[in-house]
């Protein structure tokens, strides 16, 4: 879940009128309590669980439409590329289900290689790096919905 998710989040709590909201999912816990009556302060805790240490982030919403999060992040994926995907629509790792995955975490591509292929509207979209490097790591699961720019890989460039 991202900053612009959890600001939508928050713009959605405040306009319902709720006291307070919790979601939870598998990495991320997040609580949105409003002011009662004068709803005039939005407090919000996200907290990452799955790497033991939680950290935990607070900001009051301003008055204003957008409401600001601030997050403590420590990135140390800095130094990699993130590929995004350029498209809405379902995530998967393999052309078919009887076929091999297209990369792994580990494997060297270059630019031009097929990571993976997002089907929309029942076209079978392949989405091709445009960096050379070393996938780190794969941010979504086969099988998954994902976003337009939403970080489907991290490659180690170097």
């Amino acid at each position: 879940m991202d900053i612009k998710e959890i600001q939508n989040l928050i713009k959605f709590v405040a306009k319902s009128g709720a006291s307070e909201v919790k979601l939870e999912m598998d990495d991320i816990k997040i609580t949105i309590k409003t002011g009662g009556e004068d709803r005039g302060e939005t407090t919000t805790y996200v907290q990452q669980i799955p790497m033991g240490a939680a950290p935990v982030a607070h900001a009051p919403a301003p008055q204003a439409e957008v409401p600001a999060v601030a997050i403590p992040v420590v990135d140390e994926n800095s130094k990699y590329i993130t590929i995004k995907s350029p498209i809405i629509g379902t995530f998967y790792r393999k052309p078919s289900p009887d076929k091999p995955m297209f990369v792994e975490v580990g494997k060297s591509i270059k630019e031009g290689d097929v990571l993976c292929v997002i089907e929309a509207m029942k076209l079978f979209n392949e989405i091709e790096s445009e960096v050379s490097g070393k996938i780190v790591k794969i941010l979504v699961d086969d099988s998954s919905p994902v976003e337009f720019d939403q970080p489907l890989f991290l490659v180690d460039p170097s």
